[in-house]
């Protein structure tokens, strides 16, 4: 329908998600009355997504906390956000973790300078291949290499 209109770029939406306890309500005068949410969590909320890219959902700590095995996310590291002294860890929402208690078509691990991320059901056949040379080859790399 806005293709209709004469709209013709996709609507992309980003999202910043928080969890916490906020104030929700009306908010003025008598004259005036606004009904709105205030608080540090909506605040937090509101800076996720002023820097979110768009298409993407960032999430704050607490809630990866209450999503971590339902939904699939990356670690984005840490950010400065206006208003709080200190940085705040931010994730980014991969996607939902399908078919939970059965055979899971998601591989993920990460840790200091690995990361890992597969979704075998999006791997095309003729890809396999090649992913799974990629795969052999960064194995065979973290064998040989000493860590000391």
């Amino acid at each position: 329908q806005w293709r209709k209109e004469g709209i013709s770029k996709p609507l992309q939406v980003r999202m910043g998600i928080n969890t916490g306890y906020c104030t929700v309500g009306n908010f003025g005068a008598e004259t005036r009355m606004d009904y709105t949410i205030i608080g540090r969590e909506v605040n937090l909320a509101s800076r996720l997504e002023s820097v979110a890219q768009p298409g993407e959902i960032l999430i704050a700590e607490s809630t990866y906390n209450l999503v971590r095995d339902v939904i699939m996310c990356r670690d984005r590291g840490q950010i400065n956000v206006k208003g709080f002294s200190k940085t705040v860890p931010i994730f980014e929402i991969v996607d939902h973790r399908k078919e939970l208690g059965a055979t899971q078509s998601f591989l993920e691990c990460e840790k200091d300078g690995f990361t890992l991320f597969v979704d075998i059901d999006k791997i095309r056949n003729y890809d396999k291949d090649t992913v799974v040379e990629a795969l052999e080859e960064a194995a065979k790399r973290i064998r040989e290499k000493l860590i000391v």
